[in-house]
């Protein structure tokens, strides 16, 4: 299956995902490691947030998952993020395999595994413990979703549990491909490319993660390929994300403009392509659709 069928397989039914990938960190707090006030958080919440260079700028995002009063864990996209926790966390790392089930029939199918009142009752960015799993409400795909954890050990039953359950909705597994595309196409920043070390997060769009305000000499946009060539006298912006969006039928991609820059305006790419700014995200702009209720 195409990285486009697996695209639209989730936006119609549900796509499956190995996130194994990702850094997971235990530490007793989070104060002082990440961005956000979160001593108000509770057992069993997540918030999404922010890693943080001296300078402001954005080293990485992350999810914090509070265990209890003095257990957190802290998610980001790459192990290698170890190197910058290593003194205040304990590095978990590939403990635990990491499956991403996404879609809008995604309750369904894990109601098929766990009790459908827990299913029902779990709310978003919240996690439960549930048959030797933790399961959390959150995803990257823009949809209804889950991320599933067990023991490494444990992976192949759970991926065979899933492809099992989800066989009545067409259940399909997914490649990064086809996460990426609809990371995309919900306007969420990726490490190493919206995320490039230098971007602080009023540049990224993300200051409410932060508290304050910062100086912006750039921003974050969405941007709509055109196939015409660019005036020459055009403001010029920076593709950091492309892919073709198989629910508009076009080339988008995200990328740093002028702080100027509005939806319609034109740009020229640094490519010698053309482009026009459009809001963010491309697709389900009030996010209603991770927020939706799940059976």
């Amino acid at each position: 299956m195409s990285a486009r069928d697996q695209h639209l397989a989730t936006r119609r039914a549900a796509g499956l995902f190995d996130f194994s990938f990702m850094g997971l960190y235990e530490l007793p707090g989070v104060t002082g490691v990440q961005s956000r006030d979160l001593s108000g958080l509770e057992p069993g919440q997540i918030a999404y947030t922010l890693l943080l260079n001296e300078d402001g700028s954005v080293f990485n995002d992350a999810t914090a998952w509070r265990l209890d009063a003095d257990r957190w864990w802290l998610f980001t996209g790459r192990r290698s993020d170890s190197r910058r926790l290593r003194s205040v966390a304990r590095d978990r790392s590939g403990e635990y395999a990491i499956a991403a089930l996404q879609g809008p029939a995604s309750a369904r199918i894990l109601s098929r595994l766990l009790d459908a009142d827990a299913v029902r009752n779990l709310r978003y960015f919240r996690f439960i413990e549930s048959k030797d799993m933790i399961i959390g409400r959150l995803g990257y795909s823009g949809e209804l979703g889950y991320e599933l954890l067990v023991p490494r050990a444990q992976s192949k039953r759970l991926w065979d549990s899933l492809l099992e359950a989800g066989r009545p909705d067409e259940l399909r597994e997914c490649s990064f491909e086809a996460a990426n595309s609809l990371r995309i196409e919900s306007g969420y920043v990726l490490f190493d490319r919206e995320i490039d070390g230098r971007a602080n997060p009023s540049e990224l769009g993300l200051e409410r993660l932060a508290g304050r305000k910062f100086e912006v000499s750039r921003k974050l946009i969405g941007l709509e390929i055109l196939e015409a060539a660019p005036r020459a006298d055009l403001p010029l912006a920076r593709v950091t994300s492309e892919c073709f969006s198989p629910i508009l039928g076009k080339q988008i991609a995200l990328g740093f403009a002028p702080p100027q820059a509005h939806g319609g305006t034109e740009l020229r790419l640094e490519d010698g392509r053309a482009a026009r700014a459009a809001p963010l995200p491309f697709y389900d702009s009030e996010r209603r659709r991770p927020r939706a209720s799940p059976l």
